[in-house]
């Protein structure tokens, strides 16, 4: 179904991402979506982001098309090296102080028709974690569609801080129940999920800040979800059932629309393909080197865009893998050791020489897809978990903060298809978990599950899928109400 015509113009969807690597990668996904529907899209990054990604993928590489732009705004934030990430709550709170004024002037800037040459401005979708634009939705009056890059479990357990708070579960009295066995008192009582302890819900609820700025902000953005027009999620029916019921009720308009690469790869022609949004130059090498391994054989390491390890933990992980005897592809980026430089001892090379790849950044879905690759040990973002089970590929999980803890916990213990590496990360414990990962019973075990997931991820993305009527539900019910 194309909406080409609505009135005398195209729909335009101004789309504002948060400032994150695979909040953007998600948003742009769904806006390729709509461009196909026939809007005309405006995709908004912040001049820190904009940056970055013409860096890393070239001077021309956000020059778009007549009908689908881009365009920039400040984020107040000093500037700082591009490659390293300001602080998550840093760039949040400057997120939600600065944005207002400068998104408004875009919107201004393209509803004024003797000025812009695109359509006036339909409507907004917006990261969920961007609350900025539903004021400025209010404020023009146009309907917005608030997109969560997570999953909806994650989503339901941000949903319940406030509650938590109220209980007296949450902050926590000192530091000392972060290991006194009082993180794994049972909740018992959230909508659609069972049997979860609190150390299962997004991390910021072991706090022991009544002030908390992440624990408030993602209170507020759950909150301000319902003044949204709809509320879309990465995911898709058979994934999230229960927790998607349980949403279905407490919101008017909720769609589960995913995965969303699926969803581009059933479009056939796509002169959007050139534009991506890696903010680090990808190592294409890598592709080369899992062509010379053996099916199934490697173990993929990445923990994304965000998460920082200490000096120690990269020696553990590297000898671990060294250990191990599997060959891996390990991404190491330029900022990934907190306030220090990743290098790894000299035997680990000698002992890796031939069997293991280290690079910074790499096109992430086509190493999932690779033959060679059998396994991903991840930080369980939820990027990389959706990405993981669209390639039906059983991942190892060592969670770092935020929904990471969730996404976890569903996907070894209810979906089947990884284990967890305990937190406190040595060397035998890395071994001997990769060894099981990739050896063992549960090994089987695990990739035949994995390949049953990648099929039912495959369903709903087809012809009259459940994601494929959500996303034309969405477009007609909301986007072009």
């Amino acid at each position: 179904m194309v909406y080409s015509v609505l009135a005398d113009h195209k729909p335009h969807a101004v789309c504002l991402p948060s400032p994150f690597q695979s909040h953007i990668k998600s948003m742009l996904k769904l806006a390729k979506l709509l461009h196909h529907k026939g809007f005309h899209i405006t995709f908004v990054n912040t001049e820190f982001n904009h940056k970055r990604l013409l860096k890393s993928r070239g001077p021309d590489s956000l020059n778009g098309l007549p009908d689908f732009r881009f365009e920039s705004i400040p984020d107040g934030l000093p500037p700082s090296d591009e490659n390293v990430i300001p602080d998550i709550s840093v760039a949040v709170a400057a997120a939600s102080k600065n944005l207002l004024d400068p998104f408004n002037e875009v919107l201004d800037k393209l509803n004024d028709t003797a000025a812009s040459d695109s359509p006036p401005v339909t409507c907004i979708l917006s990261d969920g974690f961007m609350p900025v634009a539903i004021t400025s939705a209010e404020m023009h009056q146009i309907p917005i569609a608030l997109l969560f890059t997570i999953s909806a479990c994650s989503f339901m357990g941000f949903k319940q801080y406030k509650a938590l708070k109220e209980r007296g579960l949450t902050p926590l009295k000192d530091e000392s129940f972060l290991t006194n066995g009082y993180l794994d008192k049972v909740v018992d009582w959230i909508p659609g999920m069972r049997d979860i302890k609190l150390r299962d819900l997004p991390s910021f609820v072991r706090t022991t800040d009544p002030n908390d700025y992440m624990f408030n902000f993602c209170v507020e953005c759950a909150e301000r979800a319902s003044e949204g027009s709809a509320v879309i999620f990465h995911t898709f029916d058979a994934l999230e059932q229960e927790v998607l019921n349980a949403l279905y009720s407490m919101f008017p308009r909720v769609y589960a629309i995913g995965p969303l690469q699926l969803l581009l790869n059933q479009m056939q022609e796509d002169d959007l393909n050139s534009i991506g949004s890696n903010l680090w130059k990808e190592e294409v090498q890598c592709v080369q080197w899992l062509d010379s391994q053996k099916s199934n054989s490697v173990v993929y390491v990445n923990f994304g865009s965000v998460a920082v390890a200490t000096k120690q933990q990269l020696i553990e992980f590297g000898m671990g893998l060294a250990k191990s005897g599997h060959p891996f592809l390990w991404i190491i980026r330029p900022d990934m050791i907190a306030g220090d430089c990743a290098i790894l001892p000299p035997e680990f090379t000698e002992e890796t020489k031939d069997r293991g790849f280290i690079c910074s950044w790499c096109p992430q879905e086509e190493v999932l897809n690779h033959p060679s690759v059998g396994g991903f040990l991840t930080h369980c973002g939820w990027t990389s978990i959706i990405e993981s089970i669209s390639s039906g590929v059983p991942m190892l999980c060592w969670p770092f903060a935020g929904d990471q803890q969730t996404n976890c916990r569903y996907t070894c213990t209810e979906w089947g298809i990884g284990m967890e590496i305990d937190s406190n990360v040595t060397r035998d414990k890395v071994e001997k978990i990769v060894r099981e990962f990739m050896e063992g019973e549960k090994a089987k075990e695990m990739k035949k599950k994995a390949m049953e997931w990648k099929k039912l991820a495959e369903e709903p993305t087809g012809p009259g899928g459940s994601s494929s009527m959500n996303l034309d539900k969405l477009v007609t019910e909301v986007l072009l109400s």
